[in-house]
């Protein structure tokens, strides 16, 4: 079928060996994007044949992150499809039968090669200085092959070759980078070089996504298609994520953290989704913040660049709380409420609904809420603040009279004024604003600001007023004139 109207089926497949990063997710999120794009197929494949690197719960902390993002996989090992079992370890016959058709081409062959005596091979290229090639050291007559040998790949032509890449565009590789390398373990077990081309075969994938690391590797895989007697997919390797404010690739001694990690933190998964999608592609004009659903229509192989990309936590903070205003208010609200609560804090729902949109414009993630609340930042909404008298002073210019002076009348025009002049924010303004003005803005509202929060920033006394609301308001203005007399 041709490559341009053929269905599109691609597939993320991790192996279970620990913690995903942004560099492993990205890989999913692309070839997520390009499948829903074409109304294809995306497929999640666990590659768990490496039985010594295999973490427990890591499968599950995959979907989870998958989950949690949205990629939904319309095949995988919870749900099934037509292409199962879809755990390598469940697929072992398979690479065993592909291994005899290899076999019964004279293009594998039994090796019973010890690691002492590929060591000492490997010692004397190096005292030699020639790279290390195992098809120079090709057994004349191997044993046949009985499963409790590791099996080897007979490179068919020691040949340069070429590849069309989705991304970089033409690639090309010499004869140096074939070498008979094995197939299956003396375990029983394939190798990555191997399952994952059998996989590939048996599950239709079109379109293969993955890091640029691997394209050393890819006349390896070149030459086991050519051999079976089948063509490729097509290939999109991907550019490095480089560490925030470095010049090499990210690593888990960089800062990469489990994505995971980034959900515990309060980040929204759209947010998280246009964060990593940028990393490496470019949508072309001056629009950053997208939504799924526009990605996914904008979405294109060609924008993927092939230079590495940065790794920005500032942008991430930026995006995300570009992500947070699309929410409703409704829903910031609830959120905001829920974080407050986890920590211990509450209050009656006006108060609470009321302190919601100044929590929102100090955050740019839901886990601000809680450095906020671990720092007491919260304390004086909820209790009476504690300050020294001199904190009271503009400029810390000792007026003890004058700062009454100021209180006072503040005291004495809440005391008169109807509770509806206290249900937003201009209402109150208008209550003091032209004295401050007339009297000296700082004179007049930096002591009320310290007499309402005890602290040296805070937001400004009008929404301090509306939020403590009259009583609570007069409760501490009252405190202040007690510190001053």
């Amino acid at each position: 079928m041709d490559k341009n109207t053929e269905k599109v089926i691609t597939r993320f497949a991790p192996s279970p060996t620990g913690f995903m990063h942004v560099g492993n997710v990205r890989s999913a999120l692309y070839a997520w994007l390009w499948t829903k794009k074409n109304n294809g197929t995306f497929i999640l494949r666990i590659e768990d044949t490496d039985k010594e690197r295999e973490v427990a719960g890591s499968v599950e902390h995959i979907q989870e992150v998958l989950n949690w993002l949205g990629l939904k996989w319309d095949e995988g090992p919870d749900i099934g499809g037509p292409h199962a079992p879809y755990f390598q370890s469940e697929r072992l016959n398979l690479y065993k039968q592909y291994a005899q058709k290899l076999i019964e081409k004279g293009l594998a062959y039994a090796d019973s090669t010890n690691e002492d005596e590929l060591d000492k091979l490997r010692k004397k290229a190096e005292e030699e200085k020639r790279p290390f090639l195992f098809r120079d050291h090709r057994p004349e007559n191997p044993p046949e092959w009985d499963g409790t040998q590791s099996l080897r790949f007979k490179v068919p032509k020691i040949k340069s070759y070429s590849w069309d890449d989705l991304v970089f565009g033409k690639l090309s590789a010499g004869p140096e980078m074939l070498d008979d390398f094995i197939l299956i373990k003396s375990d029983g077990y394939p190798t990555y070089n191997f399952a994952h081309i059998v996989d590939d075969i048996e599950m239709e994938i079109t379109l293969v996504m993955r890091g640029m690391e691997y394209i050393s590797s890819t006349p390896k895989y070149l030459s086991v298609y050519e051999a079976l007697e089948l063509n490729p997919p097509q290939y999109a390797y991907l550019p490095h994520i480089m560490a925030d404010g470095g010049n090499k690739k990210l690593g888990k001694r960089d800062g990469a953290k489990d994505i995971l990690e980034y959900k515990k933190e309060g980040y929204l998964p759209s947010a998280m989704i246009n964060f990593l999608v940028l990393l490496g592609w470019n949508p072309g004009g001056d629009k950053e913040v997208f939504t799924v659903d526009e990605l996914i229509s904008i979405f294109e192989i060609t924008r993927i660049q092939k230079s590495g990309a940065q790794l920005n936590n500032t942008k991430l903070d930026w995006l995300n709380k570009e992500h947070m205003k699309l929410l409703s208010e409704n829903e910031r609200n609830s959120k905001i409420i829920e974080r407050l609560n986890s920590n211990s804090i509450s209050g009656e729902d006006d108060f609470l609904l009321k302190l919601c949109p100044v929590i929102f414009d100090h955050i740019s993630k839901w886990g601000d809420i809680d450095t906020m609340a671990l720092a007491g930042e919260l304390d004086y909404y909820f209790n009476q603040p504690q300050y020294e008298k001199s904190l009271l002073f503009w400029k810390g210019k000792e007026a003890v009279e004058e700062t009454k002076k100021h209180l006072e009348h503040v005291f004495e025009v809440m005391t008169s004024s109807l509770e509806d002049n206290f249900t937003d924010v201009e209402k109150i303004k208008n209550l003091i604003f032209d004295y401050a003005t007339e009297n000296g803005r700082g004179e007049v509202l930096w002591p009320l600001r310290v007499s309402l929060s005890g602290k040296d920033k805070s937001p400004d006394p009008f929404t301090l007023i509306y939020i403590l609301g009259k009583n609570e308001t007069l409760n501490r203005i009252s405190g202040a004139l007690k510190k001053l007399s």
